[in-house]
């Protein structure tokens, strides 16, 4: 779009554009430059227009993508080219991922390129790779606190090891996903040392305070993230003499985003890790990036248009590179992080499906899925290009952030019922054998949130120690039952290491004093590879999950149907222990798929009538999964314990 204002303004930062850059070939980032200059300098103003610097910041602006552009390399850039033609390369229901730690993977990146034969023999080719930037040792938040953006921790490998790890997947077709920490810095990163040492410049690329007035008067509407074990949202260091803003840990500290030097600094790391080869860039914590008083400081108007500041300027430098938004909130406000009032996404292209997998452990605890119904009705639909990360563990613990208005919807009260579950799920409530741990427990509320492995919290550790081969089998079948909703869904599925071959809770990390802390260690583990072999052993626990998932995963890239192009259909119906919903093809009217499933430890029936227009069309049919026809007596499918079909017609 031409502008005046903005297109005076590009012209004078070109004119004094330094000659070490303006002498190289820039014809394509210039095109893109260009094109979305208008957008970027109406952002960037908007954010920093009332200051003094604003047109210095701008040409910092400016020169950092344009040296990053410049040292792209040509087998990059020509990925760029192919991806802006192909737009929706990242909606096919072709990628199915896995996030892991490299360390407890594969000990090393060296390790980890040596196993891509296994993500391969599984089906994976979308590859999450945990922090693995510098930290330092005791205080590192599982690598969420960086001491240095641009270097790796050198117990897991180096920088050249990183750039042969993407040239490696990239020749075999799968992507490399890897974090930016974009809301704060570990204590021991340098800006943090030099605003210790006094330095003004780096004591505001934080928030620090002389006193606890402005920190009080945040705190009076700042929500704690950790209660227990980092209370309150700012922490005194008494070698600067100053507060410091420290949001999750005492020792990260939060970046201050109104300072426009941040955002350029941010910008340069986010463009220098787009440049080492990695497909996706998850931005971690973005729901903090802006603080307000007076406010929960969570998801401000602000903090999206950082985001679609720094998906403009990526636009113009690495176009071929995605967004993931980490952001575990609301769903009215994860929606957002797509962007509002648009048809591809201006922010991120992924996000977190956190609701939905919330809701799949209630359904798993309760037996039934009227939550997981309501909760689905009340998940926003997404932006046309963009897309949902879909997942059934993670690194992180299990919020149980339902909708209060949903459970009361369910006729259930909402304390009450979060109480259930986390009695549940921590194997305190009678009929639970799953052996989760609470996470984050605030005494004062109440609340808390749950770690555990999948297969332990879906009770298959306690069913292997009684040696009941029944509830072996009903474990199995509900950790395959939960995948199967993640890879039909609609989305990229995300499988968690450890989860494909039944991998259960980790206990050795309450003998390191620096993580007995913090119960998320218990579902963090070092892969045993002589248990993973077991996956080619015919009976074995390992086998029956990892060849179930495989086959799941080859079907799913085989039907047109599971990519994500907003065509899925909620199907309600009587029997409130199934979820049913329908998949279908935009182009070709005749390609639909019926997914019902069951989370009953009894089997239910479907009565055909119940599904409308979906179930004249399901007479005769098959389940791709299974290859095989179901079971249906006179009009009722039915449908074993901890079941789903995936139901095409024949």
């Amino acid at each position: 779009m031409y502008e005046q204002i903005s297109h005076t303004l590009l012209n004078d930062i070109l004119n004094r554009i330094k000659p070490e850059i303006s002498e190289q070939d820039l014809r394509h980032f210039y095109t893109r430059l260009g094109a979305n200059f208008y957008a970027i300098h109406s952002l960037f103003e908007r954010l920093y227009g009332d200051r003094e610097d604003f047109e210095e910041q701008a040409q910092n602006m400016v020169e950092t993508m344009a040296r990053q552009y410049i040292k792209r390399s040509e087998k990059l850039r020509q990925l760029d080219l192919e991806r802006e033609k192909d737009y929706n390369w990242f909606l096919h229901q072709q990628w199915v991922g896995m996030a892991l730690y490299c360390k407890g993977f594969a000990g090393t990146l060296n390790g980890l390129q040596e196993r891509l034969h296994y993500f391969q023999e599984l089906g994976v080719n979308l590859v999450h790779v945990m922090p693995i930037m510098r930290c330092p040792e005791g205080s590192s938040d599982g690598g969420y606190a960086v001491s240095d953006f641009r270097e790796i921790n050198p117990e897991v490998g180096t920088l050249e090891d990183v750039r042969e790890l993407a040239e490696e997947m990239k020749k075999r077709d799968i992507l490399l996903v890897l974090d930016v920490v974009v809301n704060h810095t570990s204590n021991k990163h340098y800006w943090a040392t030099c605003a210790r040492a006094g330095e003004k410049k780096y004591q505001d690329y934080y928030y620090t305070f002389e006193n606890r007035n402005v920190p009080d008067m945040f705190e009076q509407s700042m929500p704690e993230i950790f209660p227990e074990t980092s209370p309150g949202n700012f922490t005194w260091d008494e070698e600067m003499g100053r507060w410091v803003m420290t949001v999750f840990n005492d020792f990260q500290w939060d970046l201050n985003y109104s300072n426009p030097s941040v955002f350029v600094e941010m910008l340069n790391i986010i463009l220098f890790w787009a440049n080492q080869g990695a497909d996706i860039l998850r931005l971690d914590a973005v729901a903090f990036l802006w603080k307000k008083i007076g406010s929960t400081c969570q998801n401000e108007r602000e903090a999206h248009l950082i985001l679609q500041l720094l998906k403009d300027c990526c636009q113009v430098t690495a176009p071929g590179v995605v967004f993931i938004a980490e952001a575990i909130v609301a769903p009215v406000e994860v929606i957002k992080y797509f962007g509002e009032d648009a048809v591809i996404a201006k922010e991120c292209e992924i996000a977190y499906n956190a609701t939905f997998m919330a809701l799949l452990w209630d359904a798993v605890a309760t037996k039934n899925a009227r939550l997981l119904n309501q909760g689905i009705k009340s998940l926003p639909v997404k932006l046309e290009r963009a897309t949902w990360l879909n997942y059934v563990r993670c690194h992180d613990d299990i919020g149980l952030g339902f909708d209060d208005r949903d459970i009361l919807l369910c006729d259930y009260e909402p304390a009450r019922h979060r109480r259930f579950l986390i009695d549940y799920f921590t194997g305190k409530y009678e009929k639970s054998h799953a052996r989760g741990l609470p996470f984050g427990q605030n005494s004062k509320t109440g609340d808390a949130r749950i770690s555990g492995s999948l297969a332990s919290l879906a009770g298959l550790e306690h069913a292997l120690e009684t040696g009941d081969d029944k509830a072996i089998d009903d474990s199995i079948k509900l950790i395959l039952l939960l995948h199967g909703m993640i890879l039909s869904f609609g989305g990229i599925p995300l499988l968690y290491y450890g989860d494909e071959i039944g991998a259960l809770n980790d206990d050795s990390y309450r003998d390191d004093p620096h993580k007995k802390g913090d119960t998320r260690w218990v579902h963090r583990p070092s892969i045993d590879w002589d248990k993973a072999d077991k996956r080619n052993t015919v009976g074995t626990v390992e086998y029956k999950i990892f060849s179930a998932l495989k086959r799941m995963v080859a079907v799913r890239k085989e039907i047109e149907v599971f990519a994500d192009f907003n065509n899925r259909e909620l199907i309600e119906v009587e029997n409130p222990h199934l979820f049913v919903f329908g998949r279908y093809h935009l182009q070709k009217p005749n390609e639909r798929v019926l997914v019902v499933s069951n989370f009953s430890n009894k089997p239910q029936h479907l009565n055909l009538d119940d599904l409308g227009g979906w179930g004249a069309q399901y007479r005769l049919m098959t389940d791709l999964y299974r290859g095989e026809t179901p079971d249906i007596f006179k009009n009722s499918l039915v449908i074993p314990p901890f079941s789903f079909y995936w139901l095409c017609e024949r």
